[in-house]
């Protein structure tokens, strides 16, 4: 079992869920985390962390947000890997209740690096 992340990170991105992970298996897109499925080691730490209930354990999701499986796994290799918290968007409280972000409001892209910024 792996631990993936839905829709409801896209737009918020608080990030609190990376420092608490042993392996460092969060990806981090333009505006949204995923979590890399091979190397999740399923302790289930970001779960609580998370402010908006993004992360669910694999077997627990909703039928509704079983497609977010493979989208962490598609993305997860293309993305950089993040490790500690950086800031949220300023946005991000307007999207937290906003429902069924994806793929409206996705962005594919990787998030930008240091270097690139």
């Amino acid at each position: 079992m792996t631990y993936v992340v839905t829709d409801r990170c896209i737009k918020c991105k608080y990030m609190d869920c990376v420092e608490v992970c042993p392996v460092d298996c969060f990806y981090e897109g333009a505006n949204m985390l995923v979590i890399d499925p091979e190397e999740c080691i399923d302790c289930g730490l970001c779960v609580p962390e998370c402010p908006i209930d993004a992360i669910f354990a694999e077997d627990d999701l909703p039928d509704a947000l079983t497609k977010f499986m493979a989208m962490n796994a598609e993305c997860a290799p293309r993305w950089p890997v993040i490790t500690r918290k950086g800031v949220p968007p300023a946005d991000a409280a307007q999207w937290e209740e906003v429902a069924d972000k994806y793929p409206a409001h996705f962005d594919p892209s990787p998030a930008k690096t240091e270097e690139e910024t």
